[in-house]
């Protein structure tokens, strides 16, 4: 007899967003993000905040290179509650009007991750869907890239297969290419035709978590580096006390309105820059 696993039992479906009164996002944006699943580019950052991102996060990478032989650039996950720096990025209200448009008034910011692709790296991101990795339920995250470093065809931006967050839970296998991620979707180009998510660094996009994604390898001279932030509302649950013990849930922001559940623990912002690693 089956038995069904916490994880089958997610709501990975997606629910079209209804909001005839945006803040900072138009109607026909919201209307491409429920056919596509994403929309892009969002100007956010001015020159001289990019410098500033910039500045900061090639310090960040430096010192937790100095601490673990060099092999940071894909590891910087979670540091929105250990560093003010990024924990001011994930509450800008530039990037919270657009994503309350998407998601509604209480927002809980649960995780971020810097992917660093350096000069000449050859791991791939897997075509995939984020919410096939996380137990959570129902799939109303919403994420968004913020460009550290300009994104391009050039330097392997991100590319998404418009539509397929409406498409449930795709079949995946597990990758056999040197990659960031282990999942990968097989003969993904049957499901529509790539499109290049081109950022300039500052710009933003936001795309769905069933939003079907990834990117090559960096053949380039230049760096690619983006910062990515997970927005849901904080009736998204983490399905099983087993992932609570793992850390899922426990590294939140309430960003704005209520957390009305108990799954979020919502973390003060931190004081100054913790560089240490995460254990």
């Amino acid at each position: 007899m089956h038995i069904e696993s916490d994880l089958e039992k997610r709501d990975l479906s997606f629910i079209p967003v209804i909001n005839d009164s945006p803040k900072s996002l138009t109607v026909d944006q919201i209307d491409s993000y429920n056919e596509n699943g994403y929309l892009k580019p969002l100007e956010i950052f001015s020159d001289q905040e990019v410098i500033k991102n910039r500045e900061f996060f090639d310090n960040l990478l430096t010192r937790l290179n100095n601490n673990n032989g060099g092999d940071a650039a894909y590891s910087i996950n979670g540091y929105h509650v250990r560093c003010e720096a990024i924990w001011d990025i994930v509450i800008d209200p530039r990037i919270l009007d657009c994503v309350e448009d998407l998601i509604g008034s209480d927002i809980i910011a649960w995780g971020s991750h810097y992917f660093c692709k350096l000069p000449l790296d050859r791991k791939a991101v897997p075509w995939h869907q984020d919410a096939s990795y996380w137990p959570l339920s129902p799939a109303r995250t919403v994420t968004v890239w913020l460009a550290i470093d300009d994104a391009d065809a050039e330097n392997a931006a991100m590319q998404f297969i418009p539509g397929t967050h409406i498409r449930g839970h795709l079949d995946w296998e597990k990758t056999e290419k040197l990659a960031v991620l282990s999942q990968e979707i097989p003969n993904v180009t049957r499901y529509g035709k790539p499109v290049m998510n081109n950022l300039k660094a500052g710009e933003i996009s936001l795309h769905a978590d069933m939003m079907v994604h990834g990117s090559t390898p960096n053949d380039s001279m230049r760096r690619r580096c983006g910062l990515t932030i997970r927005y849901c509302p904080p009736e998204v649950k983490v399905i099983s006390n087993r992932d609570k013990d793992k850390g899922y849930g426990m590294q939140a922001i309430l960003c704005r309105g209520k957390n009305r559940y108990e799954d979020w623990k919502c973390n003060p912002r931190p004081q100054g820059n913790d560089w240490s690693p995460l254990k």
